[in-house]
């Protein structure tokens, strides 16, 4: 008598191979047999009739920012929406541990700040009580609907070890401590350690958040906590790849570490202008690591009436409403009497040029379509209807707010369609990330992009080439699980976790956005379901059916790096 068997499937395994008709048997949270349709065992504990449904391996997630989330949401959303059943959280440098006690509003208000998650939640949800990241490893080693792999986080370690001086330069001393600190936290089972060198992440005061600035030194000296381990990875966001001596730094530990080094691209940075790239085909044709991380589109934000950018806050009529329920302040943007107001008094713009930007470029401030395709055209464009209309933009702006219809900006380089993120996504040395699940609540919800990448761009997609559904699933799973040395999952093979999703591939879509107040202390985040999963299943256990949680938690602390099955390796 097996666990489970599904039986009937059309099977994308994960490898990039074509589909195939097969059944999949599953022991103790295993797999146990790959069969052609038809030839499995007749007898199990649950035997679920795919019905010629897709099945996949579970989603990997190797870029999220969970780190607080998981302390009060075991279901980790809205990533476990999306079939992602391996979440990797800690990127961008910022987290919780270490932490000297007395100081964990500091690291909140940072993470507040980078990540846009309501420091209010935070100081309400995470219940601290660790000092060093194996502390924290302890408290958050618990049952979810996914498994979780955590990252030692740069700004937490440099916070840690050098206090107030965490924005200046850093002493020989002070490497070598959160070298320390960093190989520490490896050994007790991280599986990566992240910093930021992002001109955009900044704290509270306006300081760049605490080693943007770091030397090659100290970067080539925590980096060697990598050396003689075998595993781990190290992620980070620069601005700065296209510099000689940032990619020294890089091809250094690289090169001596044997670590995987995953740099996420910035908008622009594709295979043709940017450096990294260059220096990641040499590297990995010496058998080397180098990973540069893309997603699924520019990088973008949605601006509604309840989220951290509205464009509306700009103007002193909008400002004297902005506390009132949300269907009254739309109802007032329909008002006649309230929209000449506001096209008529100067609007009072924030400090920020980014900001600026986001809300005063109508050129490059789109309408999001009802299909979600976050492809648009130059029509598309907040300027391009008003001039249609023969209205002010800030006309079109209100009447999309008032039906709540969100806007979205696209910055960075971006010339009308996905044509460079595609080339970005195929090139072989990009990986798949970015989704930021769990951060930027009130701006966007790329959690749910694993959906995105099956039902839009290896399905719907018109405005150019579509990419090849097994592609797309490879770079979900196993090519995503091996960044960080998660080799047990990705594939569906004897030996594997059976991790899986059967998706009802022709109905599988997107629902729209929506802001809910379900953190702690009523926080806001922006969040996003889906329909045509009909099942997601964690090591042999179903976590969603249909769509709703099963309430079987069988996800677990990832610690280290997990071994492919024996028999793969002969």
């Amino acid at each position: 008598m097996h666990d489970l068997i599904i039986k009937n499937a059309t099977l994308i395994d994960g490898s990039g191979a074509e589909a195939v008709s097969a059944d999949v048997v599953a022991d103790r949270g295993t797999i146990t047999e790959v069969t052609a349709a038809g030839g499995s065992p007749a007898k199990a504990k649950r035997v679920i009739d795919a019905q010629g449904d897709l099945l996949t391996p579970g989603f990997v997630d190797i870029h999220t920012h969970y780190d607080g989330q998981v302390c009060w949401d075991k279901q980790v959303t809205p990533s476990c929406w999306h079939g992602v059943t391996s979440i990797v959280m800690g990127n961008c440098g910022v987290g919780f541990a270490p932490v000297r006690p007395g100081t964990e509003g500091e690291l909140i208000e940072l993470m507040e700040s980078v990540e846009d998650i309501p420091g209010t939640a935070l100081h309400d949800g995470i219940p601290w009580g660790w000092e060093s990241f194996s502390e924290y490893l302890d408290r958050i080693d618990t049952p979810y609907a996914v498994d979780v792999g955590a990252q030692a986080p740069h700004v937490a370690i440099r916070h840690y070890v050098m206090g107030e001086r965490c924005y200046d330069d850093a002493t020989p001393e002070d490497m070598a401590e959160m070298r320390s600190i960093t190989r520490g936290a490896l050994e007790a089972g991280a599986l990566g350690f992240t910093t930021s060198r992002f001109y955009g992440h900044i704290d509270k005061a306006g300081n760049l958040v605490p080693g943007t600035r770091a030397s090659g030194e100290e970067m080539r000296t925590i980096g060697s906590a990598f050396a003689g381990l075998g595993f781990g990875a190290m992620e980070f966001v620069s601005d700065r790849l296209n510099d000689p001596e940032e990619l020294a730094w890089i091809e250094h530990i690289t090169r001596t570490t044997g670590c995987t080094v995953t740099p996420l691209v910035a908008p622009g940075l594709g295979p043709v202008l940017g450096p990294v790239w260059k220096l990641a085909e040499k590297l990995n044709a010496e058998g080397f690591k180098l990973r540069p991380q893309v997603g699924a589109r520019p990088a973008s934000i949605l601006m509604t009436l309840e989220g951290t950018i509205n464009p509306m806050r700009q103007f002193p009529a909008y400002r004297e409403i902005h506390g009132r329920p949300l269907a009254e302040r739309k109802a007032r943007l329909k008002d006649p009497d309230f929209r000449e107001r506001v096209l008529r008094e100067p609007p009072i713009l924030p400090r920020n040029p980014d900001a600026v930007r986001f809300m005063n470029d109508h050129e490059r401030i789109y309408i999001l379509d009802a299909a979600l395709t976050y492809e648009p055209g130059p029509e598309d464009s907040v300027a391009a209807v008003a001039r249609a209309q023969g209205v002010s933009p800030v006309e079109v702006m209100m009447d999309c707010l008032a039906d709540g219809v969100p806007l979205l900006v696209l910055f960075g380089i971006y010339e009308g369609d996905l044509e460079g993120q595609r080339r970005v996504i195929e090139h072989p040395q990009s990986v798949f990330g970015l989704s930021d699940g769990g951060a930027h609540c009130g701006v966007l919800v790329d959690a749910s992009v694993p959906t995105y990448m099956l039902s839009y761009f290896s399905r719907d997609r018109q405005r150019g080439p579509r990419l090849p559904l097994p592609f797309v699933v490879h770079k979900l799973t196993q090519d995503a699980a091996q960044v960080y040395g998660l080799n047990d999952r990705g594939l569906v093979g004897p030996g594997y976790k059976a991790d899986f999703n059967l998706i009802d591939y022709d109905a599988l879509q997107l629902q729209p956005p929506k802001m809910v107040y379900d953190l702690p202390a009523g926080g806001k985040r922006l969040v996003q379901k889906a329909d045509g999963y009909r099942m997601t299943i964690k090591a042999g256990q179903p976590t969603f059916e249909n769509g709703e949680a099963t309430g079987t938690l069988p996800g677990r602390l990832i610690r280290g790096a997990q071994s492919a099955p024996v028999s793969t390796l002969n």
